[in-house]
C-alpha cells in the first residue's frame, strides 16, 4: 500500500495533547441529497452528533429486540470470535459484525434512514466499517470507557482521514439512569492525543475494557469544560448520529431496565483503510472491515 502520511499521531511518545482537526466535518456534495434537513445537517456539523427521536417505529424495534433475544439464546453464538463477554460474569457485552449475521440487520443497515442519512454527512457512498450491538443487563451492565472512536481506527485499523461516523439506533428505552450514550458537544472538532505505545493484539482485551486510546483526565476536563456533556434519551427506534472523532462513553447501568443499542459505523468508499499506523498487524475483519468494502445500495420502505 502506498505511504500516507499520519496526520494524527497518537501512542508515539509520552505527551497527551489535543491537536486541532483538519478534516471536514459534513462533506457537502453538489446533488447528494438525503433524509436530513440544512438545519439539521448543520446541527451536526457544530454539535458532533444529532438526535433523531423514534426515527423507527415501535413495531419495527419490536421485531429487531425479538430477533435479539432469540439470537442470543441460540447455541450457534456461543464461540463465536464476534461475541464478546463481560470479563467477570461471562455475559453477553456486545456482537459484532451483525450487519452480516443476521439478515434482520443486514436489511436495516442498508436501511436509507441510515445508510441515506450517512452519504449525505460523508458525501459519497459508504460501506459498514463495523457494526456491532452493545448490551448491558439491568442491574450489571458495565460501562464504557470515554472515547474518540477514529482514535483507536486511525491507529489500530489504519483508518486514514476523519471521514466515518456511527449510528446507534436504540433497541430499548434509553432512560437517563439506566447508562445511555454520552457525548462531548463540540469534541469532534480536536484530536485527543493518547499515551501509551499499543500492545500485540490489543483488540482481544479492549473489547472488554479499554486501557490504551484513553484520552487523559485534562484532555477530557478541557472538552467538556468548553463544550458540557449531554446524554441523548428517547424510546425504542430513536437514533443518534455522531461523528468519528465525538468523545462519547457510557455509565454502567445498577438499574432494573436493560438498555441495547445497534451500531452501524459508515466510512466513505474513499476512506478505505491502509496499514495499521501503529505498525501492528491489522484488527480482524469483524472488528474493522478490510475486504467487504463496496459501497452499500440503499433499501426504501
Amino acid at each position: 500500500m502506498p505511504v500516507i502520511d499520519d496526520v494524527y499521531p497518537s501512542r508515539i511518545d509520552g505527551r497527551a495533547q489535543l491537536i486541532e482537526r483538519v478534516d471536514p466535518v459534513v462533506y457537502r456534495q453538489t446533488g447528494r441529497k438525503g433524509p436530513f434537513t440544512a438545519a439539521e445537517v448543520d446541527t451536526y456539523e457544530e454539535q458532533g452528533f444529532l438526535v433523531k427521536p423514534s426515527l423507527f417505529a415501535r413495531n419495527e424495534t419490536v421485531d429487531l429486540n425479538e430477533a435479539l433475544a432469540s439470537w442470543i439464546s441460540s447455541p450457534d453464538l456461543e464461540g463465536l470470535e464476534e461475541t464478546i463477554t463481560e470479563p467477570h460474569s461471562g455475559a453477553v457485552r456486545s456482537i459484532f459484525r451483525v450487519h452480516e449475521l443476521h439478515p434482520l440487520y443486514r436489511q436495516l443497515a442498508r436501511d436509507d434512514r441510515l445508510l441515506g442519512a450517512a452519504s449525505q454527512l460523508l458525501g459519497s457512498d459508504a460501506y459498514i466499517h463495523q457494526s456491532r450491538i452493545n448490551l448491558k443487563p439491568g442491574f450489571s451492565g458495565k460501562e464504557f470507557y470515554w472515547h474518540s472512536d477514529f482514535e483507536t481506527w486511525h491507529v489500530e485499523d489504519g483508518m486514514p482521514r476523519m471521514r466515518a461516523l456511527s449510528v446507534s439506533l436504540a433497541l430499548t428505552e434509553n432512560f437517563p439512569f439506566n447508562g445511555p450514550l454520552m457525548v462531548i458537544p463540540g469534541s469532534h472538532r480536536s484530536y485527543v492525543v493518547c499515551l501509551g505505545a499499543t500492545p500485540h493484539d490489543h483488540y482481544k482485551q479492549s473489547l472488554k475494557k479499554q486501557e490504551y486510546g484513553v484520552p487523559d483526565h485534562d484532555s477530557l476536563r478541557m472538552l467538556t469544560e468548553r463544550g458540557g456533556i449531554e446524554a441523548p434519551t428517547g424510546p425504542p427506534g430513536t437514533a443518534v448520529f455522531f461523528d468519528c472523532n465525538t468523545m462519547h462513553g457510557s455509565n454502567g447501568n445498577i438499574t432494573p431496565y436493560p438498555r441495547s443499542n445497534v451500531f452501524f459505523v459508515y466510512n466513505s468508499v474513499e476512506n478505505r483503510l491502509q496499514d495499521p499506523f501503529c505498525g501492528l498487524t491489522p484488527r480482524p475483519e469483524h472488528i474493522a472491515a478490510r475486504r467487504a468494502v463496496e459501497a452499500l445500495q440503499p433499501l426504501t420502505r
